[in-house]
């Protein structure tokens, strides 16, 4: 595992497109069909990072508390599965139902989506507005396994907050840290 920041995608950037596999309903959808209203999180996560783990209950909760002003959260994994068979689109089923997601969890399998997105690590943030542009990428809060800070969501939950009230995004985000992403042999 490598301590990975988050490669900091330029602000504005438009949401690139997808359609990808629900490894929970083994249905395809694409970004346009899972966008929110208000906004859209995408994020970055796999099932055996130690760094996602520390995060989950907060992200389902987070997930929850926005849903219902019109934000949507859709979960992306796209480490290489056969390197990585706890990765791989089994054991995000597994994943999903043991944390509950209250958001569809999507195998990259070519890992393309990771790339347009220029992601880096698990976990990594990227909060788009309604019309698809970026305005938020970074960390979740500042707590990391060990480091003893609790785990609070207060970076996302900001970000979220001052698109739902109209008011400006900070200039200052974080970096998201975590494992890198396992990238296929080219």
């Amino acid at each position: 595992m490598a301590l990975t920041p988050s490669n900091m995608l330029p602000l504005g950037t438009q949401a690139p497109d997808f359609c990808l596999m629900d490894t929970v309903t083994k249905n395809t959808f694409s970004l346009k069909q899972l966008k929110g209203k208000k906004g859209t999180v995408v994020m970055f996560l796999c099932n055996h990072c130690p760094y996602v783990k520390h995060v989950n209950e907060e992200l389902v909760r987070i997930a929850h508390d926005y849903r219902v002003t019109g934000f949507s959260f859709i979960a992306i994994s796209s480490n290489d599965a056969k390197a990585y068979p706890q990765d791989g689109p089994d054991a995000m089923y597994r994943t999903d139902q043991e944390q509950k997601y209250p958001f569809p969890y999507l195998y990259d399998e070519t890992q393309k989506v990771a790339k347009a997105y220029d992601a880096a690590c698990t976990p990594d943030f990227y909060l788009f507005d309604d019309q698809l542009k970026l305005v938020y990428r970074g960390q979740m809060d500042n707590s990391r396994p060990g480091n003893g800070i609790p785990v609070n969501g207060r970076d996302l939950r900001e970000a979220l907050d001052n698109v739902l009230n109209n008011h400006p995004q900070r200039t200052d985000q974080k970096p998201s840290m975590g494992c890198n992403i396992k990238w296929k042999a080219s």
